[in-house]
Parts: structure tokens; C-alpha cells; sequence
């Protein structure tokens, strides 16, 4: 996209990829303002706040903040909470971008602050063809964030940029010691920014909701192998800190929130071919569509062969080699078999 004076605003987050699509921008001639939301009322993100402020001064841009806890706090925080909860395990990231990365802050950057174009430092390249965007890999194989981008929508994709789509991360870091920004020695981001170290989701959660005496039983055989604290300390694969001497190794294989019940299991015990996704959004296909794809149940997996069904608001994926750790409240995200665009995704059942 040509900038000929035409003004970008970057979400700045404090971090060293934002910071470094802020500097590509300038250098492309783009009027550049930063645009930092502050999710939470705590020191962390005080400072998130303030190494964006840095950042902008640094590369002389304007600079605003957005305070976007109040929606925040309801679309992501209660969100994970409420997942928890009712033993599923949510992507609070992916509900950041739909409602506050592309929603709040993209508003208010097109509405308010009237960007041309809004960027992210986000690793994903957008490439528009046959009157539609669509989303592919970065060069950057390591740094692929597709996954936690399928809930975008065409009219947010058509405004929007990602200068990281041509780099690697460790391209982007001599970039930011080339011209000595702030953020340089930045190290990278936590999965879940409200909640920090050295607390742990686990502690979160204990002291959010308390203690709540359970029983873990075999998936199998309906024996108490145990008694755990709460369902929603766990979740589905996991192994360590399940705290129960065994023959073999025991895995969480299914979680029952209504009766507070993890059920355990051998690693093979935690295989599916079959899950359902609701909740679509799709780039491309629609109710009836049936196809092959590859489909990722979690970030860090590789993607895997599967055959699609679409419906109205919700898709059969049906793998052809098991997977393991079908987790109810992830999402499932569908990309083309041949150059791995993004097609679309939902949430796990």
C-alpha cells in the first residue's frame, strides 16, 4: 500500500515488534501515531503504557492512550474466567483482537484519530485478489499468527497493515539495536498479559474462585484415582501437577464442570478424529462446502490434515490421524492445504 502522506496509526504495546512497524511506517513516509490501549488498571500495564510513551518519543510520533479495561474486563478477563469455570480452556488473545485490538482501538483509530491505515505488529501477511483479503503466513515460520487472527472481518483487513510481514523476529531485533529503540533488549510478551509473574493461571484461578474439593477418576474404568481442588485448575493433556502416584503415566482426558470431575487417563486415551467448531468465521466456503484442509487445535501444533464440513454457524472436522488434546474452548483454525492461508476457524465444543 503506497503512503504518500497518508496517516498510520500502530497499536504500540510497548514491545519490540510494534515499535519496530511504527519506525517501518515513518521510514515509509506514512504521518505515524501511536496507539496504546491500557487493558488493565495495574503497574504492569502502567509500564506497558509507558515503554510505548518511550517508544513514541523516541521515533517523534504522536501518541494516545485508550482506555479500554472496562471492555476489556467483560469481552476478555470474565471471559477466561467464566471458560474456566465451566471446564473449557479459552484463548483470551483471540478475544483481545476481535473486541479490543480490531475493535475498540481499530474504532477508534479510523473514527477518531482518521488513519488511512492501522498496523500491528503482528507477523501475517495480507493479500487482497478477486474483491476479497485474505490472511497468509509471514516469512517467519516461527513467528506464524494466523491462528489467533481468524475472527477478523473483510472491512477491518481492507485498513489494515503488518510491516513484520516481509521480516524475521531476529530481523526485527537488529533493527531496533540498528536504530537503538527502547525497546531493543525487550523480551517477548507473556501469553496472558493480566496475569503476572510470578503468579501462574493456576494460582489465578485458585484465588479467583477458592477451593472446591473434586474427585479424579479413571475415564475407563470409573475408579477414584484421587481427590484434586477445583476442575477449572486443569485442563485437557495436561500431565504434570495432577499429583497422583500411578503405574503409568496419568493425562486429564475429560473435565466435567457441572459435577466437578477430572477424569484421567493413559496418553492414548486423549486421541479424537472427530470434533465440532462453533461460533465461524470464514474468509472463505459456506453452509454445504465440503473440503479438505489442515487444521490446527492449539498455537503450538503443527497443522494437520482433516476433512471440513461446513454448516450454518458451525463445521465437522474430521482428521484423518487422530490428534491429541481436543480441548473444549480453544479454537479450531482451518488453513488451505496448499499455501497454508487462513480460511477461517471457531471455537472447539
Amino acid at each position: 500500500m503506497e503512503s504518500n502522506g497518508k496517516k498510520a496509526v500502530v497499536a504500540l504495546s510497548g514491545g519490540v515488534d510494534s515499535s519496530v512497524a511504527a519506525l517501518l511506517l515513518k521510514q515509509q513516509g506514512y504521518e505515524v501515531i501511536g496507539l496504546t490501549g491500557k487493558m488493565v488498571n495495574s503497574e504492569a500495564s502502567d509500564s506497558v503504557v509507558e515503554n510505548a510513551r518511550n517508544v513514541a518519543a523516541a521515533l517523534e510520533i504522536e501518541h494516545y492512550v485508550y482506555d479500554a479495561s472496562k471492555l476489556f474486563k467483560e469481552k476478555v478477563v470474565d471471559y477466561f474466567e467464566s471458560s474456566y469455570r465451566g471446564g473449557k480452556t479459552p484463548n483470551p488473545c483471540i478475544m483481545c483482537n476481535k473486541f479490543i485490538k480490531w475493535g475498540e482501538l481499530f474504532d477508534f483509530a479510523i473514527n477518531s484519530l482518521r488513519a488511512d491505515v492501522y498496523a500491528t505488529g503482528h507477523y501475517a501477511k495480507i493479500v487482497s485478489g478477486s474483491g476479497k483479503f485474505l490472511l497468509y503466513p509471514a516469512s517467519d515460520e516461527h513467528k506464524d499468527q494466523l491462528y489467533f487472527l481468524y475472527k477478523l472481518k473483510q472491512e477491518q483487513l481492507s485498513k489494515t497493515v503488518f510491516p513484520l510481514s516481509n521480516y524475521t523476529k531476529y530481523e526485527v531485533r537488529e533493527i531496533a539495536s540498528d536504530y537503538n529503540l527502547p525497546t531493543k533488549s525487550s523480551k517477548e510478551s507473556q501469553d496472558i498479559c493480566f496475569i503476572q509473574k510470578p503468579l501462574t493461571s493456576k494460582k489465578y484461578l485458585t484465588e479467583k474462585f477458592g477451593t472446591r474439593r473434586g474427585d479424579f477418576v479413571d475415564i475407563l474404568t470409573g475408579k477414584k484415582w484421587g481427590e484434586h481442588n477445583g476442575c477449572y485448575q486443569y485442563t485437557i493433556g495436561q500431565r504434570k501437577g495432577i499429583g497422583i502416584a500411578a503405574p503409568y503415566p496419568l493425562y486429564v482426558i475429560k473435565i466435567d464442570a457441572s459435577k466437578n470431575i477430572v477424569y484421567l487417563g493413559r496418553e492414548e486415551d486423549n486421541y479424537r478424529e472427530k470434533l465440532e467448531i462453533n461460533d465461524l468465521n470464514l474468509f472463505e466456503y459456506s453452509s454445504g462446502d465440503e473440503f479438505d484442509a489442515n487444521v490446527k487445535i492449539r498455537y503450538n501444533m503443527s497443522a494437520r490434515k482433516a476433512r471440513i464440513k461446513i454448516y450454518d454457524n458451525f463445521a465437522d472436522i474430521k482428521f484423518y490421524e487422530p490428534v491429541n488434546s481436543i480441548t473444549s474452548g480453544q479454537a479450531g483454525v482451518i488453513y488451505d492445504i496448499e499455501d497454508g492461508h487462513l480460511i477461517g476457524g471457531g471455537i472447539v465444543v
